[in-house]
């Protein structure tokens, strides 16, 4: 199982919101720290400005912030949003499924028991908890300690 860089990069996104929390932050900002692209970064803002998760902030000092504490954005929550496919094989979409051995073969239940179990965990974290060693975090990207940390 592997996240996409879409996935990847909205989870990097909202971790570094976190460490600002209730500081302005820009997109220019982020993708600098991160050393990703700013377009990419575009996208997912918008789908996490859509989403709920982030608030944007018009004008000459604008930027992002989160739209909730981190403790109340759940992970995974957030990864079903943004990844959108978890098709591991052909036989999990019905729509475009051209599997031979579709029906007869024990994998797909096997590998949608492991999705399962792969959302059990997410979903017990929290962006604070993924947040939580804020200064080794702030320490790599090179963001200043928050007031009253």
């Amino acid at each position: 199982m592997r996240l996409t860089l879409y996935g990847d990069y909205s989870l990097r996104l909202l971790m570094y919101l976190a460490l600002n929390y209730g500081r302005v932050t820009t997109i220019k900002e982020v993708a600098e720290s991160y050393q990703i692209s700013k377009n990419h970064l575009v996208k997912i803002v918008k789908d996490l400005l859509k989403a709920g998760y982030l608030e944007s902030v018009r004008g000459r000092k604008g930027g992002l912030l989160l739209a909730k504490e981190p403790k109340e954005i759940n992970v995974g929550k957030v990864l079903r949003l943004i990844q959108r496919n978890f098709n591991f094989v052909e036989c999990f979409d019905p729509n475009t499924n051209q599997c031979c051995i579709a029906g007869a073969c024990n994998l797909n239940p096997v590998l949608h028991e492991a999705l399962s179990a792969y959302f059990s965990v997410l979903d017990k974290y929290s962006l604070k908890d993924i947040s939580a060693s804020g200064e080794l975090l702030r320490s790599k990207l090179g963001i200043s300690a928050q007031v009253g940390d």
